[in-house]
């Protein structure tokens, strides 16, 4: 048998073949994580600028609404950042994060639709995201499936 293992030269294949396999590191911000990474900063950025906006001029107007507009800000950025990052930690923070963002969506959109008297503005999730193409409804759902599809790589 050859000293190869110990003298720091390269393993022949058939030492590589017996070797166990770590687990490669999945990267969720590639392939199709680039498309969600786009959208969440997308809407990182359109959620905060819109909620600025509306408590700097008119906070006074709908103050429940500028504020959920805002927490969607945060839970956007939250996400794009953790999908960014990557590592398992940041796919179960982000994952954690996309459920809690559906649960918002699904609330608030009940919400508007049963009291609209309750948002004399609209919000980010106002009738489950209408405003934004129900993209803010399809996004949770997307992040979540490859959030968990990553976990099994």
């Amino acid at each position: 048998m050859r000293d190869t293992d110990r003298t720091g030269t390269p393993a022949s294949p058939a030492q590589e073949r017996n070797t166990p396999r770590q687990k490669q590191q999945f990267e969720l911000g590639s392939g199709p994580g680039r498309v969600l990474v786009w959208f969440y900063g997308v809407f990182t950025v359109a959620a905060a600028s819109r909620s600025i906006v509306e408590m700097v001029l008119d906070f006074g107007k709908a103050p429940l609404a500028y504020v959920l507009s805002a927490v969607a800000a945060v839970v956007y950025g939250f996400i794009t950042y953790s999908l960014v990052r990557g590592g398992e930690r940041a796919r179960r923070a982000a994952l954690v994060c996309c459920a809690a963002e559906l649960a918002g969506v699904l609330i608030v959109g009940t919400w508007t639709l049963l009291e609209p008297a309750a948002f004399p503005d609209s919000t980010v999730w106002s009738e489950f995201g209408m405003g934004y193409l129900f993209i803010p409804v399809i996004l949770p759902v997307t992040g979540m499936i490859w959030l968990r599809r990553a976990r099994n790589v």
